[in-house]
């Protein structure tokens, strides 16, 4: 079982930084979550563990502390950037060698594919979260919160899930993690449009409130989604709790 330990940056009495509408507090839970969701939902031999499920003030102290008491193999912090620039990097500690520049290299790779960054590159910095923990440890910066091209993708539940699925494939391609066996997985949609920014505005709406929302390219259409079960009866009590909240739910059976 491969423990792996999801860390979105700041949280709580600390919003990291804040721009253009959003704080980075929100965008790296909403990443974090997703991450989380897909290697459940999709793959076996993988154990998930996150520094804060909600808006919460965790220090950074504690953060390690539970990585390294847990035992993680591995420990990902997401956060995002701001100060002018733009586009994607990610940070491992100074002088480490592999397993953890690997990771970093596969992780940075499988991102650059999906999202639309500028790609500043790998790099090494002396950050509390890679000096003290025990395990390989990745810190990635997803886009500048200050910056008016990155900030309209961050706010984008399509561009999200895509950051979050470049995640999930480095992750998947550092450890060699199985793909679930195939069967029926039954998925709650709000809705499906030809047209992405009426994805985006429903996604939106339904993230207000309190969804854990993605919008998914397929068939041709931007598809709203807000779960994925092996169970049936899981994704029939959330389609009646979006009904009741004022959304037109069904189950899509894949």
């Amino acid at each position: 079982m491969v423990k792996i330990f999801i860390d979105p940056g700041h949280g709580g009495a600390d919003p990291g930084a804040i721009g253009n509408g959003l704080q980075e507090k929100n965008v790296t839970l909403q990443i974090a979550v997703r991450i989380r969701d897909i290697l459940l939902a999709e793959y076996d031999n993988v154990s998930i563990r996150m520094s804060r499920i909600g808006d919460q003030t965790v220090s950074l102290t504690e953060r390690t502390a539970a990585a390294n008491t847990w035992g993680a193999d591995f420990y990902l912090s997401i956060h995002v950037n701001s100060g002018g620039g733009t586009g994607y990097e990610d940070y491992v500690y100074p002088g480490v060698g592999s397993p953890t520049t690997t990771y970093q290299k596969n992780i940075h790779e499988e991102i650059i594919k999906l999202v639309d960054f500028l790609d500043r590159g790998m790099k090494q910095a002396n950050f509390f979260v890679l000096r003290e923990t025990n395990m390989p440890a990745v810190l990635t910066e997803n886009g500048f919160i200050d910056n008016a091209n990155d900030a309209p993708k961050l706010k984008s539940s399509s561009f999200i899930e895509n950051i979050a699925r470049g995640h999930v494939n480095g992750i998947v391609r550092s450890f060699g993690l199985p793909k679930k066996s195939a069967g029926t997985l039954y998925k709650v949609q709000i809705g499906a449009f030809r047209v992405k920014t009426n994805a985006d505005h429903l996604a939106a709406k339904a993230k207000a409130k309190g969804f854990n929302v993605y919008v998914i390219y397929k068939d041709g259409l931007y598809k709203v989604q807000i779960g994925a079960f092996a169970n049936l009866e899981n994704a029939k009590q959330l389609a009646e709790k979006a009904k009741a909240a004022g959304f037109e739910a069904i189950i899509i059976q894949e």
